[in-house]
């Protein structure tokens, strides 16, 4: 017998009753290690024990990058919401619709202009958490459009990239996506400007094979699944067994694919370092280490 529930009477029973929020605390996907949620926001999403790099918000990303965590968002183009009228379990409208009440965002590209090291940048951030950060229509828009300000501000170009690959239900939309942010690449280039790309987990398909592999300077998060085909599809085309740690960060290192594995405390005055050093700048002591929103 519950005696909770069949004896104590129900006004009673509210009082003893404690509300636990369900995100209160986190299990690491490598150790099985339970955090308490606070911590790991103050350790800028990074498992103290283990030091598995999760998932990190767009705006505590933001916050911890620009000096003083002050920047200023930019805005985004519009493009046409449905241009095939896609409809698979559900329709792409209502899809969008619900991805968009859920993050708050348009789409999964966020601009922001700030300083960064007393020095003018211009950022890109993609969100896994918009549908796979998948490349359509609005975040190649948006990719171009921040290029596009950095040319006219004269700033490097830092982008982040998160995503499973091209959004389906927008077809050869978003396969063009691919192109199009390659020669606006092609623009920073011409005007001597720094685009630095970094790397984290998961980026692979169409982005892999676009812009996430085409900066000055390829930075990766530790831990960061990298690639185009998944491991699984090129394992049963092959044949093979693929080599431990196949598309992570720290083999496409060790093989040439990414520059520098930097972790996320470490990110930002490597970031400082770069951007002066491509814009021959001075260099300048080392910053204190990033402090998340939660902190």
């Amino acid at each position: 017998m519950n005696w909770m529930s069949n004896v104590v009477p129900p006004r009673i029973r509210s009082f003893l009753k404690r509300e636990t929020p369900e995100n209160l605390w986190v299990k690491c996907p490598e150790s099985g290690q339970l955090v308490f949620h606070k911590d790991i926001e103050a350790n800028l999403y990074v498992i103290p024990g283990s030091g598995y790099h999760m998932r990190f918000p767009v705006k505590a990303r933001l916050a911890s990058l620009f000096d003083g965590g002050t920047y200023e968002e930019l805005p985004l183009p519009e493009v046409p919401t449905d241009p095939l009228k896609f409809r698979d379990m559900k329709r792409y409208t209502d899809r969008l619709k619900e991805y968009r009440t859920k993050t708050g965002k348009p789409d999964c590209v966020t601009l922001a202009t700030g300083q960064l090291g007393g020095l003018d940048v211009t950022v890109g951030v993609q969100d896994f958490d918009f549908i796979g950060g998948s490349l359509g229509m609005a975040a190649g828009e948006a990719i171009i459009t921040g290029m596009e300000a950095a040319v006219a501000r004269k700033t490097p170009f830092i982008m982040f990239t998160a995503s499973g690959g091209a959004r389906m239900q927008e077809g050869m939309f978003s396969l063009m996506q691919m192109p199009r942010t390659t020669v606006a690449v092609r623009r920073l280039r011409e005007a001597r400007l720094p685009y630095i790309v970094v790397l984290t987990n998961p980026t692979t398909g169409g982005v892999t094979a676009s812009y996430a592999m085409l900066g000055d300077v390829q930075i990766s998060e530790p831990g960061a699944v990298i690639g185009f085909a998944g491991a699984r599809v090129i394992e049963q085309t092959i044949r093979e067994k693929l080599p431990e740690g196949f598309q992570r960060a720290e083999y496409l290192k060790a093989h040439g694919m990414v520059d520098m594995v930097v972790p996320r405390a470490d990110l930002r005055n490597t970031l400082v370092r770069l951007c002066r050093l491509l814009t021959k700048q001075p260099s300048q002591p080392a910053l204190p280490p990033p402090v998340s929103e939660a902190a």
